[in-house]
């Protein structure tokens, strides 16, 4: 029989704490805790808790990643108040320079842009993050609130909303100004967004009527095409991800005011995940497909934040003598 250092070239690691960036496969004694750990994956999807909003808020923006995640705006009363997420706990950042709720998200922790929103009129108004303080930006050509958004600070994409009614335009931020890009098929609000200005994912959401729809449709930096339906209908869905792993999660269809269902996009068609722990809609999030992170939303208005681990993505096992 084949020893651990004849596959894998190298004995067991003695530390006294854990490597920071073990790759799948790796063990290690950890002499401190003096526990014998692997690095595996994980054979499904499951979310589990974080650390609490310090201001409980629903219609919120977020960006950056669930270690190092962003959440500001929200309400009500609408705030300025901005959140930093390190993974376990939420500490305050800098105030927007606008106070306001239903506002889109995108970029980093450090680089993140917010814009759109309402207080007591849709709004323009774009702000850009450097991981101590909002500053202006460009304004969007159309004032609009609940739209889709994701991509930097310096390629940033916004898409649909209601201005109002319901829209199918999108807009393009080169890190100064808008310009116009390709009109969505389906005009609607409260969609969910996925990846980047030249390959991003708009999915579910409000269309004319008020009508919620399950339609998918991609972006390919200059047109959007049909992709597949979400399995649940809903609107004000969070997105994390690419255009082709992306993963969808929370809002609200039509007959519920608030779903933990999560779903997961693989550049075709959507499959069910585990759902969240805590149903809600018109939250914050951000992330990956295997390392998303949701916070906030209602009703009742909420503070909690959650944590996904998807499926394939590794994780830390001790490894335990029988």
């Amino acid at each position: 029989m084949s020893t651990y250092t004849q596959i894998f070239g190298q004995q067991v690691l003695v530390v006294t704490a854990d490597p920071s960036n073990p790759t799948v496969g790796q063990m290690w004694y950890n002499s401190t805790s003096k526990v014998l750990k692997f690095l595996g994956t994980t054979t499904s999807g499951a979310w589990a808790s974080g650390g609490n909003l310090g201001t409980a808020r629903y219609v919120l923006g977020g960006a950056g990643t669930q270690t190092s995640a962003l959440a500001f705006g929200g309400g009500t009363p609408y705030t300025a108040s901005t959140e930093e997420y390190d993974g376990s706990s939420w500490t305050s950042g800098g105030n927007l320079g606008t106070a306001r709720g239903q506002l889109a998200g995108a970029g980093t922790q450090t680089s993140a842009l917010a814009f759109g929103g309402f207080t007591t009129d849709n709004l323009t108004n774009t702000e850009e993050y450097d991981g101590t303080s909002w500053t202006s930006g460009g304004s969007l050509a159309t004032a609009r609130r609940d739209p889709g958004g994701t991509g930097t600070q310096t390629a940033g994409l916004a898409f649909g909303g209601a201005t109002p009614p319901v829209t199918v335009a999108t807009e393009e931020y080169d890190g100064t100004s808008w310009t116009s890009g390709g009109n969505l098929g389906t005009a609607r609000r409260g969609l969910g967004s996925a990846g980047t200005q030249t390959s991003a994912l708009g999915f579910g959401g409000e269309a004319a009527g008020p009508s919620y729809t399950a339609a998918t449709e991609e972006y390919d930096g200059t047109s959007w095409t049909s992709g597949g339906d979400l399995n649940t209908v809903r609107s004000q869905v969070v997105g994390a991800g690419t255009q082709t792993l992306a993963l969808g999660f929370g809002g609200q269809p039509p007959s519920q005011t608030g779903t933990g269902a999560t779903e997961a996009y693989n550049g075709t068609s959507w499959s069910n995940e585990t759902s969240m722990g805590t149903a809600r809609t018109n939250s914050g999030g951000g992330g990956t497909q295997t390392s998303a992170i949701v916070f906030g939303g209602g009703p009742p208005t909420t503070g909690v934040t959650e944590e996904f681990t998807g499926a394939g993505s590794p994780v830390t096992k001790t490894v335990t003598a029988t």
